[in-house]
């Protein structure tokens, strides 16, 4: 049965962040993600799982400006310093919360690069932070983005981030499989699952095409959650979706995968 891990950046809008990991798990998950933990001392998180009995799935190294628009890092030119600052703070965070996978965001295109330079820098960071990373056990994660809501980001296909995956050439530099995207994208998820199994070390999931929750629109999840048990996927499936109201009222679909209200919680 796949492992659903809450998506605490959209979910539980209802209370502040730090509290999110409580409401998590009194909707019965054994798991989160989020966006960015940077606004909060890594101590804190590390407390608020411990407390909760929840893992930690999944963050973002820093992605630069993102109020201002900016979306990571990681294959702009002359920001090579500033992605690895931030690659050392993530790994402090993720040392505190037993986190494994970190996601480094490959930003938008600035205007007066071409491709080539950007994917040279994109590479060459991308080899610096696995190689940084690989003592602690830690992947690093590449994710393809859908250029309806992130018109400028630098990677959008599965095919482009396997091409930079082969050219890293790190055994923990895996693809971020987030099926909301890859469905705009691409579309054909079944084959992608069964294709790129082994390169995926992430899945996240949504519904499309409004981002809602995952039983909702054109994408037949239970289906899919079914082949990755088939394929022998065994990591966390990310619930990266805005609810359409209160998260827990919108849940009912996730019980036939474990989501259950827990009893105890605190």
């Amino acid at each position: 049965m796949p492992k659903l891990a809450a998506n605490l950046s959209l979910m539980f809008q209802d209370v502040r962040f730090l509290d999110r990991f409580a409401a998590a798990a009194t909707a019965g998950f054994s798991g989160v993600e989020y966006l960015f933990p940077y606004e909060a001392p890594a101590s804190e998180i590390a407390s608020r799982l411990e407390s909760h009995r929840l893992a930690q799935a999944l963050f973002n190294l820093p992605p630069g400006d993102w109020a201002g628009g900016e979306r990571g890092t990681a294959a702009l030119p002359g920001r090579e310093d500033e992605f690895m600052a931030g690659m050392e703070r993530a790994l402090e965070y993720a040392a505190a919360t037993g986190c494994t996978r970190l996601h480094a965001m490959a930003g938008n295109r600035p205007p007066q690069h071409e491709r080539r330079a950007l994917m040279a820098v994109y590479v060459a960071n991308l080899r610096r932070a696995a190689d940084l990373a690989a003592p602690y056990g830690i992947t690093v994660l590449i994710e393809p983005i859908n250029t309806r809501d992130m018109p400028e980001y630098i990677l959008n296909t599965t095919a482009k981030a396997v091409e930079v995956i082969k050219e890293v050439g790190r055994d923990n530099v895996k693809l971020q499989l987030d099926l909301y995207h890859c469905q705009i994208m691409e579309g054909d998820l079944a084959r992608h699952i069964r294709a790129l199994t082994g390169t995926y070390a992430h899945v996240q999931i949504a519904g499309v095409p409004d981002r809602g929750e995952p039983d909702r629109g054109e994408v037949n999840y239970a289906y899919l959650l079914e082949l990755l048990d088939q394929v022998g996927y065994k990591d966390w499936v990310g619930l990266e979706y805005r609810p359409a109201g209160d998260t827990r009222a919108g849940l009912g679909w996730a019980r036939r995968w474990g989501i259950a209200p827990r009893s105890g919680a605190r």
